[in-house]
């Protein structure tokens, strides 16, 4: 069994994952992002000390930063300002004394749902996370592919128009219409015009961002998560029309693009860093 965590700047989530790869119990709660270094450590310790036994084996946790993998160490946490630079593995196994594994927050998204998810599972794809940001990672031959700093497949980031990619296919993009993701997909759902409008421009530019992961990766399976995610089908249909637009069909025919329905795919992918289960 193991413990595994996604930490985030709004929520912190915890849980026991078991060997069949189900999630035992979970706690939750918001977390102490103004709080210091060691608050927030603390806040750890205490949900984790509530889930630990002896059966545990390994803890795994995602982590929304640059990450070295190798040694546990996560840089410049978003929603943390205090997380600078903090050695989270070693202070996690001289505390527990098991086997700790730390990642980028996408990249357990990446493990969970290409390991968990529909179709799974995949030994290629290209997961991207929808939300508050535009998260992206690659899976390759079943593994990750890190890069240097764990930040391969951080496409959000890349220029696009007169911003980048997250400012548009992220919840910024509705903020910036005076409104909210989940308010424009519920005014949407119900047939509000002006709704329906923002998420077909909305499509549009997570068209745009699929036909750039083609130009770069160029995988068989593309896979949406994230809360922005749970509306697909109120924008599909114009992204589908810009992905169509891609200047190499034959990609484009068998391409496998959905949004996941998969409950806490981070926290099963957390669970994962520390070995198949």
């Amino acid at each position: 069994m193991r413990i595994a965590i996604d930490l985030g700047g709004t929520n912190v989530r915890v849980a026991t994952v078991l060997s069949d790869g189900k999630i035992g119990r979970i706690v939750s709660e918001p977390t102490l992002s103004c709080g210091s270094e060691r608050e927030v450590l603390e806040q750890l310790f205490r949900l984790i000390d509530s889930l630990m036994t002896q059966d545990v084996d390994g803890i795994g946790i995602g982590v929304p930063s640059v990450v070295d993998t190798e040694k546990g160490i996560v840089y410049n946490v978003v929603g943390i300002p205090s997380w600078q630079e903090v050695h989270l593995k070693d202070v996690l196994e001289d505390r527990y004394h098991i086997n700790v594994a730390v990642d980028n927050d996408c990249n357990c998204f990446a493990l969970g749902v290409t390991r968990f998810g529909k179709d799974g599972p995949h030994k290629e794809a290209f997961c991207a996370t929808l939300g508050t940001g535009v998260g992206g990672s690659l899976v390759v031959n079943g593994c990750l592919y890190h890069g240097r700093n764990a930040g391969a497949g951080e496409i959000g980031s890349i220029p696009y128009l007169d911003k980048d990619y997250e400012y548009y296919c992220s919840s910024r993009f509705f903020v910036g219409k005076g409104t909210t993701g989940k308010d424009t997909a519920i005014a949407a759902a119900g047939g509000d015009p002006d709704a329906l409008a923002i998420m077909d421009e909305f499509g549009y530019h997570i068209g745009k961002l699929v036909q750039m992961i083609m130009y770069a990766y160029d995988p068989s399976v593309i896979i949406l998560g994230g809360s922005i995610a749970k509306a697909f089908p109120l924008y599909s249909e114009p992204m589908w029309k810009v992905i169509n637009e891609f200047p190499y069909p034959k990609s484009i025919e068998n391409l496998n693009l959905y949004a996941t329905d998969l409950d806490h795919p981070g926290i099963l992918g957390a669970a994962l860093l520390c070995g198949e289960l």
